[in-house]
């Protein structure tokens, strides 16, 4: 008789078993739920290339939010498509602004609810870029002063979190300041302090018109081959305020996620992009994969290499495997 005296399969056995001693547990409150918020009324477009996602008047945005809330999930995170864009993208510190209408909006219908404003300028420019331009490039310091102008907006307009992710330099210290002189000390910070120039954007840029009008984004945005460089940009915003730390992409980059969560004592965020879930989208209406269970693994994988909590587009999805 074989007589093993280890064998792991013994907590594999039942689907109880399993659950007893899984080490890695994903939690409704670990999602973040993103939306797109566009003018008119009852506007309900979807993506294209993000199947299930849409682009939402500010009355559908309030349904969703209502319907989301309702099913367990805490916390939104809100991206604004306006009516019009310009050089200096003023429609992202207006007060009545599209997402300043719409978390406004939110906050008086669903009341106690997370709403996390997306703070950049990209969706507002004409030109698709994060500030300013000044001799075809982007100008770091004079786009501080409009990123620290649309956060205290967004503050004003009832944002529990602002969420910079242009990648200016600077730009947290701009912001902090900007919100503690205008009696915003209490509203936290999350930086999207490692933010990757990445390929798996592209459906998001589709969502919100944001394709830059000439050139790219690489000279703000990371290098994909870089971690050293990661971390010193996370240094760079933890000592200039910064509460929470965010890395994007979330999958092509485990192992970022993974250095951030053992150097900072602070929660950390991933983003699941547009492109990731697109990827799983096509590939499961392809019947090339079982897309439930990939969506699982993927967000199990995310939160297993160290993230506090994660923007998806499958949160509400996700929600029902939990």
């Amino acid at each position: 008789m074989n007589t093993l005296i280890h064998r792991p399969r013994r907590l594999r056995r039942t689907a109880s078993l399993r659950a007893l001693v899984r080490e890695t547990q994903l939690r409704p409150d670990d999602l973040i739920y993103p939306l797109f918020v566009c003018g008119g009324e009852g506007v309900r477009r979807e993506i294209r290339s993000m199947p299930g996602v849409f682009n939402l008047s500010i009355d559908e945005l309030v349904r969703e939010a209502e319907a989301t809330k309702k099913e367990g999930i805490n916390t939104l995170i809100v991206f604004g498509i306006p009516a019009s864009k310009d050089e200096v993208g003023s429609g992202a510190y207006a007060a009545e602004g599209v997402v300043q209408q719409a978390i406004r909006a939110i906050r008086h219908e669903v009341g106690d609810i997370v709403i996390i404003a997306d703070t950049c300028l990209c969706e507002y420019t004409s030109h698709g870029h994060c500030g300013l331009i000044e001799n075809n490039d982007v100008a770091n310091d004079p786009s501080l002063d409009l990123i620290a102008k649309t956060a205290v907006s967004q503050a004003q307009a009832g944002a529990d979190i602002i969420a910079p992710s242009g990648m200016m330099d600077g730009m947290v210290q701009a912001i902090r300041t900007a919100l503690d002189e205008a009696g915003f000390s209490d509203t936290p910070i999350l930086s999207y302090a490692i933010k990757y120039a990445s390929a798996y954007y592209g459906p998001f840029r589709d969502a919100a018109d944001s394709t830059p009008q000439f050139g790219d984004r690489r000279s703000y945005q990371m290098d994909s081959a870089n971690i050293r460089e990661a971390v010193r940009e996370a240094d760079l915003d933890v000592e200039q305020g910064a509460d929470m730390l965010m890395v994007k992409p979330a999958l092509p980059y485990l192992d970022i996620i993974k250095v951030a969560r053992e150097r900072y004592n602070l929660p950390i965020a991933a983003y699941q992009v547009s492109g990731e879930y697109a990827q799983i989208k096509a590939a499961g209406q392809l019947g090339w994969i079982d897309e439930q269970r990939v969506m699982m693994e993927s967000l199990i994988a995310i939160k297993r290499a160290g993230a506090d909590m994660i923007l998806t587009y499958f949160a509400r999805e996700a929600l029902k495997h939990l």
